[in-house]
């Protein structure tokens, strides 16, 4: 008991000191035990397995996910982390669909948005009649003659969303200073009610041919 008593006061300090000593060798070195270092990445958000003839519209393009990585490693890459919408057995309509996470063996902290709400369209296609539709003020008494336009419909392929705004198709044609043949290639552009171009949608063929001529006013009403 004596040799226990002499200087306890020294060997308790130095068990203490070996006790913390063994714990901080056992617990932080292990990088499971070690404390997580936590990390904010934002990512982009794909659709997978979207069903061959459809298209999807929604609004959040982006996710925001914190991970936890073990303290020590490398800090993680938004590449390698894939935010998804599984479209999988999905038709037309609006669903809610949740985000999810391909990724490393990581802990996952928080993803914002945890779902997508999504509109799901079907593409379909449509022959519009190609109007010729002249651009300008006429100067000098010019008007337009007989015109041409080969082929005379264009085939739009969009989702019905698209088709239906679409009030006219129109080849447009600058009118000249003075009387004039015209024979040129014209993009036909689908326009709205409003004449607004409809955009976002594929339009067959891209060029049309347009052939013509442009008179002065009093040849044109004899």
């Amino acid at each position: 008991m004596q040799i226990v008593r002499k200087n306890f006061g020294l060997k308790a300090l130095a068990l203490t000191l070996a006790v913390v000593g063994w714990a901080y060798l056992r617990f932080a070195g292990n990088p499971l035990l070690a404390t997580p270092q936590f990390q904010q990445l934002t990512v982009p958000i794909s659709v997978v397995n979207l069903p061959f003839g459809y298209v999807t519209r929604f609004a959040d393009n982006q996710a925001v996910v914190t991970v936890a990585g073990k303290r020590g490693d490398p800090a993680i890459q938004p590449e390698n982390i894939k935010a998804v919408l599984d479209l999988a057995n999905k038709g037309a309509g609006v669903f809610n669909v949740p985000v999810q996470l391909v990724a490393p063996d990581l802990v996952v902290q928080s993803l914002n948005p945890a779902s997508v709400t999504l509109t799901v369209e079907k593409i379909e296609q449509r022959a519009f009649p190609i109007t010729a539709y002249y651009v300008g003020a006429p100067s000098g008494g010019v008007v337009a003659g007989t015109m041409r336009i080969f082929p005379r419909a264009a085939i739009v392929r969009a989702p019905n969303s698209l088709l239906s705004r679409i009030a006219a198709v129109n080849a447009a044609i600058a009118m000249p200073n003075e009387p004039k043949a015209l024979d040129e290639m014209v993009r036909p552009i689908p326009v709205d009610a409003s004449g607004i171009e409809v955009t976002g949608l594929t339009v067959t063929p891209n060029l049309v041919r347009v052939q013509g001529r442009f008179v002065a006013g009093s040849a044109a009403s004899k």
